[in-house]
């Protein structure tokens, strides 16, 4: 099965922590995050629904009358094109004010669970949506018609430690990009670069990763690049 190559790109805490709005960096330290993704020139870049709420802000609209028939089908809105801002959002719970993110356009990443009228939504956004799994989404699945659909050969995963944890665990994760702060959080029950849920602790083995780069970036940041085994 294709996929495209996957990069986990992320701005970590030295104890892993990802929530960085409290972190005294300079601006040209913060610019090192966009900076060094920039030198990979992905296709797409992809986040789960909790990251991807902060830029959907639209809002659900009334229900139609008569309710909307809709196949569960893959849609690829018109003028559809790179890069590709993807959305995981299983249950549709997010509500897209427009179709792109600067300039980025959004590809919801769905199951079948979603309704007939959420679809209509997108649809009437020019939202581009694939359908992965009945109830969960299946990973291998999103990448393989990433590549299929818009032949997205470059991919940067930047989201929570849910799907980075997830994405992980299935093996489709080809490199580590991580910029390590010179911040130490401390912060309990936040987000970590990589979390594994806890019906997965039992079958959960640990990744082993080869050290390609080290580069020392502004404001004390340090950039490693690794490569999954």
């Amino acid at each position: 099965m294709q996929k495209p190559y996957v990069i986990c790109h992320m701005l970590a805490s030295v104890d892993g922590r990802i929530s960085t709005s409290a972190w005294q960096l300079s601006p040209e330290g913060r610019t090192e995050y966009e900076r060094t993704a920039a030198t990979y020139h992905a296709d797409a870049w992809m986040c789960g629904r909790v990251t991807m709420a902060a830029f959907a802000r639209g809002v659900a609209p009334a229900p139609p009358s008569p309710p909307s028939a809709l196949a569960k089908t893959d849609f690829v809105a018109p003028q559809a094109h790179e890069p590709y801002a993807i959305a995981v959002d299983p249950s549709g719970k997010l509500y897209w004010h427009t179709n792109d993110i600067e300039g980025d356009h959004v590809v919801a990443v769905l199951t079948e669970q979603v309704s007939a009228d959420y679809l209509a939504f997108l649809r009437e956004r020019n939202v581009s949506y694939l359908f992965a799994g009945a109830k969960t989404i299946d990973l291998p699945t999103v990448l393989a018609k990433l590549t299929t659909t818009f032949q997205i050969k470059t991919l940067l995963l930047e989201g929570g430690g849910k799907i980075n944890g997830a994405m992980l665990r299935a093996g489709l994760i080809d490199e580590i990009s991580l910029l390590l702060a010179p911040i130490a959080d401390g912060t309990t029950g936040t987000p970590t670069v990589f979390d594994v849920l806890a019906q997965a602790t039992s079958s959960h083995a640990s990744v082993r990763l080869a050290l390609q780069a080290v580069e020392q970036r502004s404001d004390g940041i340090v950039w490693l690049r690794y490569r999954c085994l």
